[in-house]
């Protein structure tokens, strides 16, 4: 099925997984690292541009992606946060491209979240869409040229919710799947995911 809206796919998977010891991108659902299964669901979004953005574990997630058609940006300033992932992302993007950016620690996530996100943020005023966690609004998000550029000036830990919880609430698709508000930080998290099958 083709998708309303061209957009370029950012996955972010460049992060240090500090609290959790281990490489979070590199955990299996299915036999599938989840850096793999989010650069998998996002490539069948059909982006006009699809990028990892690897950092920590630069090695092993390429190895773990070596069997897709990605376009691959490694940020030596990952230890800086999520920041430096999305302005290295964006500014390879031309200024008119939209984006659609997810990452690697939310096992629940799945093709029709996504395609969710595309149709909502294409009918939207604003051209974004985002999903909720409890009342932010965050990843994955559908984000569009105008407020992507917002990126470039981020530092720190710092993403693009900030500029997607000043959109007017009516001009922004907002996706409740509260299976999304559920991501891979701790040892209990995964320990959690394995017991509910969301992880191998």
């Amino acid at each position: 099925m083709t998708l309303p809206l061209p957009h370029a796919a950012i996955v972010l998977a460049a992060g240090g997984s500090v609290r959790l010891g281990a490489p979070k991108q590199l955990l299996k659902r299915g036999g599938e690292t989840l850096v793999h299964r989010a650069v998998r669901l996002a490539s069948v979004t059909q982006p006009q541009r699809l990028l990892v953005v690897v950092g920590a574990y630069a090695d092993e997630v390429r190895d773990a992606i070596a069997d897709v058609s990605v376009e691959v940006l490694h940020n030596d300033q990952w230890e800086e946060g999520l920041a430096s992932s999305l302005r290295l992302a964006v500014g390879s993007l031309g200024d008119d491209q939209s984006a659609l950016i997810l990452g690697c620690d939310q096992p629940a996530l799945d093709f029709p979240h996504l395609q969710r996100l595309l149709f909502g943020a294409a009918a939207s005023g604003s051209g974004c869409a985002a999903t909720l966690h409890g009342e932010a609004r965050g990843v994955p998000a559908v984000v569009s040229a105008a407020v992507l550029v917002e990126a470039r000036d981020l530092h720190g830990d710092r993403g693009l919710r900030g500029a997607l919880q000043r959109l007017p609430t009516d001009s922004i698709y907002l996706m409740q799947a509260v299976e999304l508000e559920f991501d891979l930080d701790t040892p209990g998290d995964v320990e959690k995911a394995v017991g509910e099958g969301l992880l191998d």
